[in-house]
């Protein structure tokens, strides 16, 4: 699966006035130069709104480097279209005196193109500049400006743009006549805007902010886009290549987004024959969707459009039906076209997708969204589908799109809706084993282990059930966590449904499994789930806890014992109960074998800042357990 950009020409901005002082490094006050990687000595944009179909985006930008982790606050970039030009571009770079070291020369901008390997058509490009130096501190001031000749997004800023960066001085201009004033949604700012009325008849919103102090971001705890303060614009009334919209409420901007797509779900009359056909027999609506779906997945691939209003406007399915491939619009659009077919309702929806899940803003309707994917509404649920990928799962939207809103357009307009929840109860691996050791501490074993739910995606399982021995073998061997071990042999079976699961079947050689001294053999029963995971000591902690995933382990490993031993010392039963999850490990002895049970119970959830050092407790606990160890004596 791959992320489907719905519109890519994105920038930065702001207005001042080039070289009027210089930055010594010493005039920056010092608590923002403490743990730093860089100081933004000035962060100025300004969005000038002058009709409903023309921009002008500014950004000035001031940085102060100090190490190679801030280079990235020297390398400007830009990226503009066909319906954009980026109309100026300049730089300096002073030395930590302050004093001037060079110019940016116009052979140092390169322009290129913005191809990422998969796109088939593009128009998007980008102009950049290398203005790092070799001497730290040093510090970088360039300014840009953009010309647009459409309103559909305009570009918000963060304060600060990211860790060990802190901000001298910051300013977010708006400038717009009254009648197209842009709505804007302020993140974790309290400030109000100031609002004039300007000597040419224009309104302008503007936001200053002095000595911004780096934000920390504590292990375990919100994302950074959930901590930064920032503020976030659009327009209400705006046009793009001619589709005029308004965006105020999600149900006009749904509208606009149904107008793109009108016209575009028709299908040539020997596909709809085929699709017929291909779910006559099929009794229920889910197997027809199944059916179609797979078809689908065999026909079609992704590739990444994005070309003026192709960015935002899906292929039509006649045409997407002849070529094979599609973005995310155009094969979702497709999906939907084919569904109609037989009768079935689906719903093109747009989501914010990726692993690190950043949801839609829900009470500020504007272009947020990155990926689409359809809805077909059934009872009890909803069946969500992934359209980019050939391999994918029926029904299964895992951690790229699950667990997230979704606006899904309708007839009137657009709704929002939940794709689908995995939880520790959907999230489970369960492993089974039998290990046979001999008296010389060697041992050979099977093991089979189901992974489902997330767990499908442990490690790129669910990438590698679709690839070949070869590279399967190798996802074998780097995910067996055993020390020393022969693989002799190994399946994989991919079980596609909702819920996906693979089922992971090892024979092993187990060399030097146990450890022997004198008349002493033992090993940890724990054979290859071992916890090392404890997080990082935190003083004064101050952001809440975050558990990202839930899920279940079950291990039930069988160690057959040669009847020259018997045990010495056996661990005792283990059992940990935190708001943080819960673990069990036991051991049951049988006549020449014994039994080892772990389960662990992960709670996906958010935590009190103060339960830091009890998750830490929690999970050192579990460490210690799962490295207990057997011993045994032999008879003689």
């Amino acid at each position: 699966m791959r992320v489907c950009v719905l519109l890519c020409c994105v920038g930065l901005f702001s207005t001042g006035v080039f070289g009027q002082k210089k930055y010594a490094v010493s005039l920056i006050p010092d608590e923002l130069r403490k743990d730093v990687n860089a100081v933004v000595r000035e962060d100025h944009m300004t969005f000038r709104i002058l009709s409903r179909s023309k921009a002008t985006h500014t950004v000035r930008m001031v940085a102060t480097i100090f190490n190679g982790g801030g280079k990235q606050y020297a390398q400007p970039y830009v990226g503009y279209d066909k319906l954009s030009k980026v109309s100026s571009f300049k730089g300096n770079i002073y030395d930590a005196q302050g004093g001037l070291i060079r110019k940016l020369k116009s052979g140092e901008i390169e322009d290129r193109s913005a191809f990422d390997g998969y796109s088939l058509f593009s128009d998007n490009r980008y102009k950049s500049a290398d203005m790092t130096h070799s001497v730290y501190p040093y510090t970088v001031e360039y300014e840009y400006e953009v010309e647009y000749r459409f309103l559909y997004a305009i570009p918000g800023s963060a304060l600060t743009p990211g860790e060990k960066v802190s901000v001298e001085n910051f300013s977010y201009t708006l400038i717009f006549p009254p009648d197209l004033a842009p709505r804007y949604k302020l993140i974790n700012i309290d400030t109000p805007p100031q609002h004039n009325k300007n000597a040419d008849g224009s309104e302008s919103l503007s936001w200053t902010f002095k000595n911004i102090l780096p934000i920390k971001i504590e292990p375990h705890g919100p994302f950074i886009h959930e901590q930064i303060a920032r503020i976030m614009a659009a327009p209400s009334s705006f046009e793009y290549e001619g589709y005029v919209g308004d965006m105020s409420t999600w149900e006009s901007f749904g509208e606009w987004e149904n107008k793109l797509n009108e016209g575009r779900d028709v299908l040539p009359p020997e596909t709809r024959q085929k699709i017929t056909e291909l779910t006559s027999k099929l009794s229920t609506t889910e197997e027809k969707v199944k059916a179609v779906y797979e078809y689908l997945q065999n026909k079609t691939r992704y590739v990444s459009i994005s070309f003026g209003i192709g960015g935002l406007q899906p292929f039509e399915a006649s045409l997407v039906d002849k070529v094979g491939y599609g973005d995310c619009k155009a094969l979702s659009n497709y999906m939907v076209a084919l569904l109609n077919v037989v009768g079935i309702k689906g719903h093109y929806a747009t989501v914010k997708a990726g692993d690190f899940r950043e949801d839609l803003i829900l009470d500020f309707p504007s272009h947020q969204g990155n990926h689409v994917i359809v809805a077909v509404p059934l009872q009890p649920d909803t069946l969500w589908l992934e359209c980019t990928s050939q391999t994918n799962p029926f029904g299964y939207m895992g951690n790229f799109t699950g667990n997230r809103k979704a606006f899904m357009l309708t007839e009137t307009g657009g709704v929002w809706a939940n794709t689908p929840k995995y939880t520790h109860e959907t999230n489970y691996q369960t492993r089974v084993a039998d290990v046979y050791v001999d008296a010389n501490g060697d041992a050979k074993g099977t093991v089979t282990t189901t992974y489902s739910g997330l767990k499908y995606e442990h490690q790129g399982l669910n990438f590698y059930v679709n690839n070949g021995p070869e590279d399967q073998k190798k996802w074998v061997l780097r995910t067996t966590n055993i020390p020393s071990f022969d693989l002799n042999k190994f399946s994989i079976v991919n079980h596609k449904n909702k819920i996906p699961s693979a089922v992971v079947s090892l024979d092993l050689t187990l060399r030097r499994f146990s450890a022997l001294s004198g008349k002493r053999l033992s090993f940890t029963p724990n054979l290859m789930n071992r916890s090392s995971f404890l997080p990082a000591k935190v003083d004064n902690r101050k952001t809440n806890v975050y558990q990202r995933m839930g899920y279940t382990d079950v291990d039930t490993i069988k160690y057959h014992l040669p009847e020259s031993i018997y045990p010495e010392f056996l661990p005792d039963p283990v059992k940990i109960v935190s708001p943080f999850g819960v673990y069990e490990s036991s051991l049951q002895v049988d006549q020449g074998s014994v039994i080892y049970i772990r389960k662990m119970q992960v709670y996906k959830g958010e935590f009190p800042a103060a339960s830091y050092n009890d998750m830490i407790d929690f999970y050192k606990a579990i460490n210690k357990a799962d490295n207990a160890k057997l011993v045994f004596l032999t008879k003689t």
